[in-house]
């Protein structure tokens, strides 16, 4: 087996793994760490100065930003969904509201009913937070494997230097690892924040 062809069914069974401890988290555990992360985030510089908050919809035992997108509303922050791009496996951000209608996509994930000409792209956006399923302390993020947001933020692969957005992890504190095996195309990402603290990379 080539190291490429190892590193792959690793970070397979690492996916497989991780999920599977995310699955077992019950609803109560859910709350209380999106309570706990909602908290935690008022700790964070960038969110406090960001003006246009990207977050997600929860699923499959993803830590949930739902306090976390209260908490933003409340600060009359625009917050923003992903929407898949109806031209390629990337992601395109849409204005996310308490009146926002919704739609399933492909995957059967609830996002905004919006044309593609209404959204904005990732690099008009201050800050991105994003799931995953495990992370480690050196700004590495282990995803789903389809690679939308990688493919979203590869920009920031051929900038010297860069400003926004920034890119926070939110996960479950079961989620680090202490190293989260990489490909050359993955994109490091510049926190995680998790129930139990806020990680800077």
């Amino acid at each position: 087996m080539t190291s490429h062809s190892a590193q792959k069914k690793t970070r397979h069974s690492l996916r497989k793994t991780l999920r599977e401890q995310r699955r077992q988290i019950t609803r109560k555990q859910q709350t209380l760490h999106a309570r706990r992360l909602a908290k935690n985030l008022r700790l964070s510089r960038h969110f406090n100065l960001a003006k246009a908050v990207a977050f997600y919809l929860a699923e499959d035992g993803e830590m949930s930003p739902e306090f976390a997108i209260q908490l933003a509303w409340q600060h009359n922050k625009d917050v923003y969904l992903p929407v898949i791009s109806p031209y390629g496996n990337s992601l395109f951000f849409a204005l996310y509201t308490p009146n926002t209608r919704m739609k399933r996509n492909r995957f059967g994930i609830s996002e905004p009913a919006v044309a593609i000409n209404q959204c904005k792209r990732a690099h008009q956006l201050s800050l991105i937070f994003m799931p995953l399923v495990g992370f480690d302390l050196t700004g590495n993020r282990l995803g789903m494997g389809g690679g939308f947001y990688d493919r979203s933020f590869h920009f920031r692969n051929h900038q010297k230097s860069w400003r926004k957005p920034k890119l926070i992890g939110l996960a479950h504190e079961c989620q680090k690892l202490d190293q989260v095996p990489t490909e050359s195309w993955d994109i490091p990402i510049d926190g995680v924040v998790t129930e139990a603290k806020l990680y800077r990379f």
